[in-house]
Order: structure tokens, then sequence, then C-alpha cells
């Protein structure tokens, strides 16, 4: 199926945020196989609440790309071409080539608002493909070797307008800014705690993030628990070696 594909792809060319996003973005097109033919419910039923096409997922897709690229000022080539390298490799260099057509013909006809590209998903998506895509996003910013606090700011932005909370976002963002400090953010807990109380927090996070925990035949959710259930040993780890647990 074309998901599967999609998802395999994308981990080979961007680890567990591409595997997520090709998944997703696959399932699309499954799904207009299966509604053509009359077939039951879909993995795209499944993390939609409402229609949406894939047309219109992958243009508002690609604009919230544009808005991150943009965010510092300029146009980080290496940006640019992390996002064109992804949709190759889940479309096909043609389809690729066609949709950034469409991507640049829409932006010249109508500013690009990133308030109105999330409150149009938020109708569509349930909160754990925002959660990924906000994970997406915060790839294309480290494309170029260097997350700027532009970048940041614009992501954190982004995230409001997806309804995502602080502790979900802060968790997100220390995924890709390694140091004690995030470590101690993605355990939920002060710097100033005790040893004890490190490993409290750190056995209370492994099981809130469990993926046995993650009620959902959807696989692409699957493996997002499973890579913040890998985030928070690396980060217990890290406290581990800071303290000399």
């Amino acid at each position: 199926m074309i998901k599967w594909f999609a998802a395999i792809l994308g981990y080979y060319v961007f680890r567990f945020p591409g595997a997520i996003l090709g998944f997703i973005i696959g399932s699309f097109f499954d799904n207009l196989k299966s509604s053509g033919s009359g077939g039951g419910r879909s993995v795209f039923r499944d993390i939609t609440q409402q229609h949406v096409s894939p047309a219109d997922f992958e243009i508002n897709l690609l604009s919230l790309c544009s808005i991150v690229i943009k965010a510092d000022g300029s146009v980080s080539q290496t940006e640019m071409d992390y996002v064109r390298r992804y949709f190759v490799s889940t479309y096909g260099k043609d389809k690729a080539n066609a949709i950034f057509r469409t991507f640049n013909e829409v932006v010249k006809k109508r500013e690009v608002s990133a308030e109105r590209i999330c409150n149009y998903l938020n109708q569509r998506t349930r909160y754990e493909v925002r959660l990924q895509l906000l994970h997406f996003l915060f790839g294309i910013a480290q494309a170029d070797g260097t997350l700027r606090p532009a970048e940041i700011d614009k992501i954190s932005e982004i995230a409001r307008y997806f309804r995502v909370s602080n502790i979900d976002f802060e968790s997100i963002k220390a995924m890709f800014i390694k140091s004690a400090d995030n470590a101690y953010k993605i355990l939920e807990i002060d710097k100033s705690v005790t040893d004890e109380e490190v490993k409290k927090a750190y056995r209370t996070m492994a099981k809130k993030y469990h993926p046995d925990r993650v009620n959902t035949e959807n696989e692409a959710i699957k493996k997002g628990a499973e890579e913040k259930f890998k985030e928070v040993q690396k980060a217990y780890e890290i406290i581990q070696q800071e303290r000399g647990l």
C-alpha cells in the first residue's frame, strides 16, 4: 500500500519524522483508492475528523514549511532541499514538481497565513497528527545545522494555532535541542529536584509514554509514541551522567 511505501521512503531519508509524515500522506492516497472501490474504513478516516483532499493537505503542509524556512529573514537552500527531498521521496519527482508549481501559484495569489492554515487543519486532523507535523517543522529548521531563535518562535506560534499544549511543545523542542536542562523538561521536573525525585519522574514519564498505552490502530501514531519513549529514556541517561547516578 502507498502509506507503507511512503513511510519507508520517509524513514530512509528523514528517519522517524519522515516515516511518520510519509505514512500520514500516503494514507490520503490509500483512502482515495479505497473510497473509489467502495472499500471499508481506512487509516485516513482514523487520523482525520473531516474530509480533506490530498491536494489541500499538500499545499497547506508546504505553506507551513515555507513559513518556517523564511522565519529567520533568509531562505536557506539547505532547508529548501530538505523539504524537496522529502516530497520527491514521497511522491516521485514529477508529482513533487507539480505540487511545488501549484504551491508557487497559490503563494503569488495570496498571503500565507499560519493561523488560517492551522485553523483549517485543526478541524480535519487529530491532535497526534499535529504533534508529528510540529516534529517535521523542527526537522526543517534544523536541516542547515542551526536551530535559530526566530525559527523556534515561529514554530511556537504555529503550535499555539494548532492548540498544542506548552508541555507537549517543550517536549518536542527538547528533542532537537540537546542539553541537560532540556532533559529535565522532558521529564517535567526542575533541575533543583533531588536524585530520588529524578528517578520517580523517570518512572512516571516512562509509564506515561510507554507505547503499550497508546490505544490506536494507527501505526504512525504508534511509532511517534515509541520515539517519545526513547527520548524519555535518553533524557534520563543525560541526567544520570550529569549527576553520576
